[in-house]
């Protein structure tokens, strides 16, 4: 007989309050020295040189191998430093054929390797022409934020060691087309891996806008609505079940979202539904189209000044991607939360895939894929209109037992129309997102 119980609010806090956290490592004078050093190599455009080094794209991404691997050295190798590369033949932005390279370091999971949570940003730059690999770019902020908080995750957690693998990297290629987010989602797409989440940070480095408008303590978390791997037979099925809010990339953001909320002292989320920024987009969409669960957190206000422009000054307003632009506070305050959502999706089980019985019923029957190394499941509800999960699941059940009913003699006037329902697999006090119950909820491509 499966055992119930309603999960107390202390549940969640009480574990995770008392004891130091990774997060907790995180620096901001850290953060600010390789972002500097990521500016002294001139431009890191992607068609800059590969062999100079001291200048070009070739010197920046050797450096980040050589980071990686002087972490790694600090944690009796516990990372696998390798790039991840393929040449470019032809493409809008890359005239000519291009070797396009990653720095990718491995920490390799304990009890399921297979199964990853990637981190990323990317490490190339660019100036006002898309073509100009000349000029200096010093790409402070995009997006030498995004690559120095990969680093610095990097330190923070690879002192750890978890069930689950963590991959951190540096992409190359983005300016040019998302090039090295494609790259790397062919590649963990080739090594057989379950893809949990990508974390992907790109311009997390400024609290203010050109207009004086300012968010010190908030960050955008971007989450896809319908699949970017959506097929017509999925299509149809939503149609009449549901599901164009509830991806796992929305489930993922929602998590993130829940996740800072609990450390209100810190960098809170406010989600932007929709893949990217207006007519622009990022290395988690590569991800997207495999069908990886994928989501960009990107500053709370954007500088349009300090991002893809030509060092100048023009009627006394200065122009460009200089690290005197940008806020090491607020980027130490991205980075922590990124921290603190790596470890506890390592440490948490893959999210169930579930199906929900509710047609011309009193009560739903909800069903789910067992999760490797999960120790209890949670049975969450909302109404089909309220954007979040809320803050207590419906049931949590203390069993492997992959099946729940909920009734109306426990929850009265539950009716299955009205409801979206999911579940989120547990190990201790450690949950995975929630998968919701309805057609391409699944944390895994369609095509799977």
């Amino acid at each position: 007989m499966i055992k119930r119980a309603l999960l107390l609010a202390a549940f969640l806090a009480a574990p995770l309050g008392a004891q130091t956290h990774p997060a907790d490592s995180v620096s901001a004078e850290r953060l600010r020295g390789d972002v500097e050093k990521l500016v002294s190599f001139g431009t890191r455009h992607t068609l800059s040189s590969q062999t100079d080094p001291e200048r070009g794209i070739g010197a920046a991404v050797d450096w980040g191998l050589a980071e990686f691997k002087r972490i790694g050295a600090k944690c009796g190798d516990c990372l696998e430093v390798l790039p991840v590369s393929d040449t470019i033949t032809a493409a809008p932005r890359i005239p000519t054929p291009t070797l396009v390279r990653n720095a990718v370091a491995i920490q390799r999971g304990t009890e399921r390797p297979n199964e990853v949570v990637i981190v990323q940003g990317h490490i190339d730059s660019r100036v006002s022409g898309a073509l100009d690999f000349t000029s200096d770019a010093p790409g402070a902020n995009d997006d030498g934020s995004g690559t120095a908080l990969v680093i610095e995750a990097a330190r923070a957690l690879s002192g750890e060691t978890y069930p689950s693998t963590i991959i951190y990297a540096l992409l190359s290629g983005e300016e040019q087309g998302l090039h090295g987010g494609r790259i790397l989602a062919d590649w963990a797409e080739a090594q057989g891996f379950t893809v949990k989440a990508v974390l992907n940070n790109d311009i997390v480095g400024n609290s203010c806008g050109k207009d004086g408008y300012c968010e010190p303590k908030v960050v955008r978390v971007f989450s896809e609505g319908p699949r970017a791997d959506l097929t017509d037979r999925l299509r149809a099925a939503q149609t009449r079940f549901g599901g164009e809010n509830d991806t796992p990339s929305r489930n993922l953001s929602r998590w993130v979202a829940g996740l800072a909320g609990q450390h209100a002292d810190e960098m809170q989320v406010r989600q932007i539904w929709r893949t990217d920024r207006m007519g622009r987009g990022g290395d988690q969409v590569p991800f997207l189209q495999k069908g990886y669960p994928a989501i960009r957190f990107s500053v709370g206000v954007e500088d349009y000044d300090h991002q893809h422009q030509d060092l100048r000054t023009e009627d006394g307003v200065f122009y460009g991607d200089t690290i005197d632009e940008m806020d090491f506070a607020y980027l130490a305050g991205v980075t922590k939360l990124n921290v603190r959502a790596l470890d506890a999706l390592a440490r948490a089980p893959m999210p169930p895939k579930v199906t929900v019985d509710a047609a011309v019923k009193t009560y739903t029957e909800l069903r789910w894929t067992p999760s490797n190394g999960a120790t209890a499941f949670e049975a969450w509800k909302r109404p089909t209109d309220q954007s979040s999960w809320g803050e207590n699941p419906a049931e949590r059940l203390e069993s492997p037992d992959p099946h729940v009913v909920i009734t109306g003699k426990d929850f009265p006037g539950i009716r299955g129309d009205d409801w979206i329902f999911g579940v989120a697999a547990c190990a201790g006090p450690y949950c995975s997102p929630v998968s919701s119950a309805v057609p391409g909820g699944a944390f895994e491509p369609v095509a799977r």
